[in-house]
């Protein structure tokens, strides 16, 4: 039988929707948890030291294929083995992060999905600015590194403004700690709107960042429709169903025999738009009926 190996940097009821369909998507694929294929879960709970222990621990356990959603489970897998497959989901470049050597031919032991969640913020940005009309000053939350890749992963978001003739205001969140830090520069500097960006940093620190925000006052555009469903005012992203349709996908053809170096890593094709009215009241905001027109999900 099989094992699987699924590594998360936070806890299974936070992703139950996912784990659910997830293993949804194996029974229709013909693998069926404990009946012809079993999984060893292991969950960091937000500790993302934990990882690279967790992710040793599936390869002591010998596991078949390592699932590994998200930017810092995906990393610790990578360091952890360069034999095991690994299927991975990422909102990053995986070719400028070095996970893969180029989208067509991953080489190597990893493959998956990416939705370039980076390169879409210009959409986001539109879409933020017909939820709140005349922005003059967009924000962006951002985990702070080294100047060069600063300039690799918001040079988008930049360009997106600047042809919206808005001000951007990057506010650096390196850890925990700084995130209250960096919405109080927001604030200072009259943040209009706010994107999230899309890092593990601020997927285990959701609530926090949606209380803020809220507090604040800050109509804010997500990359995951979870967060609206926790009060976030609208996402706009890759498909979660697009997302599993590739990992199962990738996972059967792995446990069949193919080799992770020859499957392509794919990038989503259906993008959604979810709104909260709920959240859009709280703020004081009317929603253009032409944003209603297009949105995939309405939260009452």
């Amino acid at each position: 039988m099989p094992v699987i190996g699924f590594l998360d940097s936070g806890f299974p009821n936070r992703d139950a929707d996912f784990l659910v369909a997830f293993r949804q998507g194996l029974a229709k694929a013909g693998y069926v948890e404990g009946r012809n294929t079993s999984i060893e879960y292991r969950w960091a709970g937000n500790q993302f030291g934990r990882l690279p222990e967790l992710a040793a621990d599936l390869v002591r356990s010998q596991v078949a294929v390592i699932v590994a959603p998200g930017g810092a489970a995906l990393f610790a897998a990578k360091a952890a083995t360069s034999s095991i497959p690994i299927v991975f989901t990422t909102g990053l470049d995986p070719v400028k992060r070095g996970i893969v050597a180029s989208l067509n031919r991953p080489g190597g032991n990893m493959t998956g999905v990416a939705s370039m969640s980076t390169l879409i913020v210009s959409k986001q940005l539109d879409l933020l600015n017909q939820m709140v009309p005349r922005i003059t000053t967009f924000g962006y939350l951002f985990p702070g590194r080294a100047a060069e890749e600063q300039t690799s992963d918001i040079s988008d978001i930049i360009a997106a403004s600047r042809a919206l003739g808005a001000e951007l205001v990057v506010a650096e969140a390196r850890s925990t700690g700084d995130i209250d830090t960096a919405f109080a520069t927001l604030g200072q500097r009259g943040t209009g709107g706010l994107v999230v960006g899309p890092y593990a940093l601020f997927d285990a620190n959701s609530n926090r960042i949606l209380g803020l925000a809220a507090r604040n006052k800050i109509p804010a555009i997500y990359y995951n429709p979870g967060w609206v469903r926790r009060g976030g005012l609208m996402s706009y992203g890759a498909s979660v169903e697009g997302f599993l349709d590739v990992i199962v996908d990738d996972v059967g053809r792995i446990l069949k025999g193919a080799k992770p170096a020859d499957l392509p890593v794919r990038q989503p094709t259906k993008f959604e738009l979810v709104i909260n009215l709920k959240t859009a009241k709280t703020l004081g905001l009317t929603i253009p009926e032409t944003l209603l027109a297009i949105a995939d999900k309405v939260i009452e």
